[in-house]
């Protein structure tokens, strides 16, 4: 006869204890949710994956507080170049914009991060992380997710009212559902090699566009080099390179093989591949469970930060009773285009930088060199300009009079440094804006526009109320502002010429810093009520 299983109860089971089901963790556990993160491995990864953060993922964790402790294991201002076989330098990533509050290229070094990301998820009573344990089954209902695992030869069956898939590219969870991951993957393989103790010291991160062999060198923190080099037919002995060519590849790259360090040498595929949906019913997908893309753009694990920064506001909504449920079919509508838009660039640019026919390399390089002397494409390609913003049409926010490509809704709002009083050290605007909704406005008090009815929404939102000044004036708005509204000091002026070119005082933001609804203060109370709409307020309970 079968043992009885052992039966959990959770809010959230969220599967992989990678950095995109961390990060959820930690937001909803900051939210006062009890989650249990599921992991097949005994341990959390210790070798490096991922190595290129941007600017909206360091956003994210500073989002849970825990930035700070991420900032000693990245290098900011992390350049990329693409050079010729010759030297010559093809393009250069080199944006020194930090209008989202951070550097926008960072090196870094994963375990270091995802391990952050753990410890820092103690703060919460209400999460565990169980390791070692082998999702079965995955089973659902309208009522709730039944997940049942395997774990040192017991069987643990696991329920909670949704559950998220952050389990890689070959997820188990994903498998389950019998949600297709449609794409390809490239014929071409790579080899991923790890060094400490770096043997080259210099900075930045370097793409060799050799027809001869394409390769990669990037420098990472605390001493770390890694390579990645093409192979070439019969060069892989299944997942391992014989030693003589990883050998001859080190010396190409201007190593002495005889005195390196190498944590790992693995053998890998570039692929780009899209779920066909994020969400079936109680069950979502976020990370390489959802999508994965080439290294080029660097983009692979910003875009499951990014998930998971969309999905877990709406989670927690949602869970708390204040959204509908519907509300989560948002979170498809909006990061689903997005990704692939990433997975495109990303496929497009791999094509273009490990061409080996050297008369297309030619004509390549005459290209790009080309582009390099019209200062205006020159500029478009250092600033990153190209990079796919996320921009949402549809999903939780408000558009007044249809999609406007001209408004700033559905973009990440700006992140400059502001005063919360006048000999006060600046801070970043996020510190002030909080870990809910916000209606930050240029120079009034939004509390006098409201209704109480939507004075009543915006606080069962638990929402910010914060108004904007010039440094000379914040003296005395301290003075005189009303109650539940926070005064700062636009001490860059960023703030101000916002405001000003976007011609509207009030913004409303979400808990994920992207802009909800613009307006002006006379019409607070009719976005208030649009957004109710947006966000399924009403399907949640009629705050």
């Amino acid at each position: 006869m079968e043992a009885a299983l052992e039966e959990d109860t959770w809010d959230v089971i969220i599967v992989g204890a990678g950095p995109v089901g961390l990060l959820i963790a930690n937001y909803l556990g900051g939210q006062g949710l009890r989650v249990v993160v599921l992991e097949r491995m005994r341990e959390l990864i210790d070798y490096p994956r991922g190595v290129g953060m941007d600017d909206e993922c360091l956003r994210s964790f500073q989002a849970v507080g825990l930035a700070e402790a991420v900032l000693p294991h990245t290098t900011p201002l992390h350049w990329l170049r693409f050079v010729t076989g010759k030297g010559r330098t093809l393009a250069a990533l080199e944006p020194g914009t930090d209008e989202f509050g951070w550097s926008r290229r960072n090196g870094f070094i994963q375990p270091l991060v995802d391990r952050v990301l753990f410890d820092g998820l103690a703060r919460y009573p209400g999460v565990s992380v169980r390791f070692g344990h082998e999702v079965e089954e995955v089973h659902q209902d309208k009522d709730g997710v039944v997940i049942t695992t395997q774990a040192d030869g017991a069987r643990h069956r696991l329920s909670a009212r949704y559950a998220v898939g952050c389990d890689g590219g070959r997820s188990t969870v994903r498998k389950a559902l019998g949600i297709p991951f449609e794409g390809k993957t490239e014929p071409n393989r790579w080899i991923v090699v790890d060094l400490n103790n770096d043997p080259l010291a210099t900075p930045h991160a370097w793409v060799y566009c050799k027809p001869s062999r394409p390769y990669v060198s990037i420098a990472l923190p605390h001493g770390v080099r890694r390579f990645e080099f093409m192979l070439f037919d019969k060069e892989a002995e299944g997942d391992t390179v014989p030693e003589p060519i990883l050998r001859s590849m080190l010396a190409e790259a201007g190593c002495d093989p005889d005195r390196v360090d190498i944590i790992r040498a693995r053998v890998y595929t570039h692929s780009g591949r899209l779920a066909t949906r994020f969400r079936d019913r109680r069950v979502l997908l976020a990370g390489d469970a959802a999508h994965i893309m080439p290294v080029w753009q660097g983009q692979g694990y910003n875009s499951g930060i990014r998930d998971a920064t969309n999905l877990s506001w709406k989670l927690a909504l949602v869970l708390k009773g204040i959204a509908g449920d519907s509300l989560l079919d948002s979170y498809e509508d909006e990061r689903r285009a997005h990704a692939n838009a990433m997975i495109g660039l990303s496929v497009m640019a791999g094509k273009a930088l490990s061409i080996t026919h050297p008369a297309v390399a030619a004509l390549r390089d005459a290209f790009f060199l080309m582009l390099n002397i019209i200062p205006p494409v020159k500029r478009y390609i250092v600033g990153m300009r190209f990079k796919p913003m996320p921009r949402y049409r549809h999903g939780a926010l408000v558009y007044p009079n249809g999609v406007d490509m001209n408004s700033p809704v559905g973009t990440l709002f700006i992140q400059p440094r502001v005063a919360p009083a006048p000999a006060a050290e600046p801070v970043l605007l996020d510190e002030v804006l909080g870990d809910s909704f916000a209606i930050l406005c240029w120079g009034i008090d939004p509390s006098y526009w409201m209704s109480e009815q939507t004075r009543t929404l915006w606080k069962k939102l638990n929402a910010r109320l914060i108004s904007v000044w010039p440094a000379t004036q914040l003296g005395y708005q301290l003075a005189r502002e009303g109650p539940g509204v926070q005064p700062v000091a636009d001490v860059s002026g960023r703030l101000k010429a916002w405001f000003d070119r976007h011609g509207r005082g009030v913004v409303f933001l979400r808990p994920d810093r992207f802009i909800a609804a613009l307006c002006g203060p006379q019409q607070i109370d009719a976005a208030t009520q649009a957004l109710r709409a947006a966000l399924k307020l009403d399907e949640g309970g009629r705050p």
